[in-house]
């Protein structure tokens, strides 16, 4: 039997997350798309705790005009300044199970841009 769409995003997640994880010398930066919206966190997944995160709902970036592809580069340049106020300076990018094109390369692009490492 077929699997849908969102079991096989996460069949593909639990993979990539048996590899990926965060510690506190190199957090997580994940990634969440939905259909309108696009959120990224940075987690430090040894104490369970969001470091610094961003979205397309914040006020800042929701006001600004574009596609939505523009906008996930809004979000990785807000995430990345947020955690470099924070102190981190290199991560490990998880996709969360989606392919690595579109927005969510837009958004670690933009979060490349403005100086984070991975």
């Amino acid at each position: 039997m077929a699997l849908t769409k969102n079991e096989r995003r996460q069949r593909i997640k639990n993979r990539v997350r048996k590899i990926v994880s965060g510690t506190e010398a190199r957090p997580r930066l994940s990634v969440f798309r939905s259909n309108k919206e696009i959120y990224a966190q940075i987690v430090d997944d040894v104490t369970g705790k969001t470091i610094a995160s961003s979205s397309s709902r914040d006020k800042e970036i929701s006001s600004a005009k574009g596609t939505k592809t523009e906008v996930a580069t809004l979000v990785g340049k807000s995430v990345a300044e947020k955690a470099l106020k924070a102190g981190v300076e290199t991560i490990s990018f998880d996709r969360g199970g989606y392919l690595y094109h579109g927005r969510v390369k837009s958004l670690a692009e933009g979060a490349r841009e403005a100086g984070l490492k991975f």
